[in-house]
């Protein structure tokens, strides 16, 4: 491949990934050896990056815009990105401006009615020659297929997620759709000719619930080195309402420790294998000759609980670290200053596409809310952002954002997102879906919620985010400044209005 003015782009994008599940981020369980090298040779990772919404859709919309979810109303799974709205998306405006976009892997970010050819010069989709040449058997994805491992309805497994180690027979790796993303991309790279830079979108489904992989990765982490679960506080006091429904409606009450740390083991192991893939990825790049040529992007949509606060998987509406903090690591092109490490600088997701835009010089079009990471990179600073946010949940009403199109309602106990959507539904006397939104400091983080309490948290004496100070007199300052800190955030990002003007 010849090497292009406009580096190539390297989009590696896996699900509910927490940020703190990094050997890098000083997690003694984490086994992340590669992206711990890639950090301290070539990269930047962020400690404090933060999603802007705490489930796929609503995440992946405002990162690939670099608009916050309130900005068009995408806070639900079944509100995609709309060109014939004049909603941007990163992937077609790299396409409109020369790229040669090749996306492998899972949606959550167009609508499915719409044809994909609009955002991408190729959606991959591996065929029976490609499993051939790879060597392996094609196995279901790790969301469909034997659901056996559930037990029966009433089960205190039904609604875990846990399924455990992956039998892979006779294979070197159980060959799911993660891995023929991974596998197909690294034949892109090998075999790409084109004229074109070249954008390599992965957005795989690893380490997204059901908790479950194969060996060596199963048993690669220590378990006696799992840092303890968050325990909620008693009768979840001061926390969102809709923490304590979807555990009482999970039912993991009776877990033991051991199990616990079973599941959390399984997830972490599952992180491992990204990791892994992660460095085949780049050793694609570099047999190629255009790794130096390559500005590569890692990072999650947002994280996961995995036993913390008494539950499994995510919510719409609350903002944890655990689910609000995700990895988010940067490795520019050659010639463009960077100083790696781990960097403490708070960052968002919507710098993500910002960034892209200033490495590549493309005028996007529209106006954004993120900021250029470039200068954080370069070391030049570390002062990049003095809050962050994330928002989600609905309004009393609105309807459109209860989801009630998920296989997991209408009343049906048998779907593994029963317990949340159940809650998030209907209109329940206690306002479990509520609106919210996060503001978040270094030292303080502020939950502003329609229909019930506020929550503030001082997290330097409280990390875990288990003491809601609202009501504490000795934090009204601080609570008032978050406050103003929150509005202005607002009338900063409010709306955008479209460039292109209309006649009178």
């Amino acid at each position: 491949m010849k090497s292009k003015k406009r580096p190539n782009i390297i989009i590696f994008n896996p699900d509910q990934w927490r940020g703190d599940v990094l050997g890098h981020m000083g997690n003694p369980a984490a086994v992340t050896p590669n992206l711990d090298s890639f950090v301290k040779t070539d990269g930047v990772s962020f400690r404090n990056a933060f999603c802007q919404n705490t489930v796929c859709t609503p995440s992946r919309c405002s990162f690939m815009t670099g608009w916050y979810p309130h900005v068009r109303g995408h806070r639900t799974m079944y509100h995609m990105l709309h060109p014939e709205w004049n909603e941007p998306n990163l992937l077609k405006i790299l396409k409109d401006n020369g790229y040669h976009v090749w996306w492998g892997g899972k949606n959550d970010l167009t609508p499915g009615q719409q044809p994909v050819e609009q955002y991408c010069n190729e959606r991959f989709r591996p065929t029976e020659a490609d499993y051939r040449r790879w060597g392996c058997e094609p196995q279901k994805n790790n969301h469909g297929g034997d659901m056996s491992w559930r037990g029966k309805h009433g089960d205190d497994n039904y609604f875990s997620f846990f399924k455990g180690r992956l039998d892979k027979k006779s294979d070197e790796i159980y060959c799911d759709g993660d891995w023929a993303m991974v596998l197909g991309s690294i034949d892109k790279i090998k075999n790409y000719d084109g004229d074109k830079p070249l954008c390599i979108y992965l957005p795989i489904e690893y380490p997204h619930p059901p908790y479950a992989v194969e060996e060596p990765w199963y048993s690669i982490t220590d378990r006696k080195k799992i840092p303890q679960r968050i325990r909620p506080p008693k009768n979840y006091k001061g926390k969102a309402s809709i923490l304590k429904g979807i555990a009482e409606e999970q039912g993991l009450h009776g877990w033991t420790e051991e199990r616990w740390t079973e599941l959390r083991a399984t997830y972490y192991g599952m992180c491992s294998r990204l990791d892994h893939q992660f460095k085949m990825l780049m050793d694609a790049l570099k047999t190629s000759g255009i790794y130096d040529d390559s500005a590569v992007f890692l990072f999650s949509d947002h994280g996961d609980y995995t036993g913390d606060y008494g539950i499994v998987e995510k919510t719409q509406n609350t903002f944890e670290d655990c689910l609000s903090r995700v990895p988010f690591i940067i490795k520019p092109p050659k010639g463009i200053p960077v100083k790696p490490r781990v960097s403490n600088a708070l960052a968002e997701l919507v710098d993500f596409s910002a960034t892209v835009y200033e490495l590549t010089g493309i005028e996007p079009g529209y106006d954004h809310f993120g900021k250029s990471l470039l200068p954080v990179m370069s070391g030049k600073t570390d002062n990049h952002r003095d809050a962050v946010f994330c928002e989600g949940g609905r309004l009393i009403g609105e309807v459109q954002a209860m989801e009630r199109q998920s296989k997991s309602y209408n009343g049906k106990e048998f779907g593994l997102y029963y317990p949340r959507m159940k809650l998030q539904g209907d209109d329940w006397k206690i306002p479990y879906h509520t609106k919210a939104t996060m503001c978040r400091t270094k030292k303080y983080k502020y939950v502003r919620r329609l229909y019930e309490s506020d929550e503030l948290y001082d997290l330097k004496k409280d990390p875990g985010e288990t003491r809601n100070l609202v009501k504490d007199p000795k934090y009204a300052k601080i609570l008032s400044a978050m406050k103003e800190r929150m509005l202005k955030w607002y009338m900063e990002t409010c709306d955008v209005v479209p460039r292109n003007t209309d006649n009178r």
